[in-house]
């Protein structure tokens, strides 16, 4: 992504209000991962603008790893939305809290991870300028199989959430918040909802 947006870029090390999907429709082996003719991964961005700046450096070096490339693009129109939605997951949600010098990871097994959640998209919000009443997030409790993902990212084990969650509040901070991903770390790969 930092790529395709440009070095030292504004958006390195900040909250991220933008997402980026994990890899959708490829396959692991015991050698990796088979990249299929429909595989494909999503980017938005509450700001145009950086959608912008990415489509230009993906046109102009596609290359992602691995000798692999981007071979399309599209791009597609805002989605409206009511005042409550559910939405699953394209890659885990990645929430944690602060105790003292101790950094606990926060997962759907924890009572307040919709409450920091739910804090958290307030935060993207206010940043955005933005109204943050009435919005709350939940985990989806009629969902059967929730489960819980390690992810290790740069040497760091990080303990996440795949279920599918529900969004309360107004079609603006619903979109808001399907654009910009969900909990922390969005700008890496984590929290991006369908």
């Amino acid at each position: 992504m930092h790529k395709w947006i440009g070095e030292n870029n504004e958006t390195h090390g900040k909250r991220s209000l933008h997402s980026f999907s994990w890899l959708q429709n490829t396959s692991a082996n015991k050698n990796g991962i088979n990249l299929n003719k429909d595989a494909y991964f999503f980017i938005s961005a509450y700001d145009t603008d950086l959608i912008k700046r990415i489509t230009k450096g993906i046109l102009s070096d596609p290359e992602t790893f691995c000798g692999s490339k981007v071979i399309d693009i599209q791009i597609k129109n805002d989605t409206e939305f009511g005042t409550k939605e559910r939405f699953f997951l394209n890659s885990p949600i990645l929430i944690r809290q602060r105790d003292g010098e101790r950094i606990n990871h926060i997962t759907y097994l924890d009572a307040n991870f919709s409450e920091l959640l739910t804090e958290n998209l307030k935060g993207k919000l206010l940043q955005a300028n933005l109204p943050i009443d009435g919005v709350t997030i939940e985990l989806d409790k009629s969902y059967h199989s929730p489960t819980t993902k390690l992810v290790t990212y740069k040497g760091v084990e990080n303990k996440t959430t795949m279920a599918p969650i529900i969004i309360k509040g107004s079609p603006e901070q619903i979109a808001f918040a399907w654009t910009v991903g969900l909990g922390e770390s969005t700008g890496i790969g984590f929290g991006a909802i369908k």
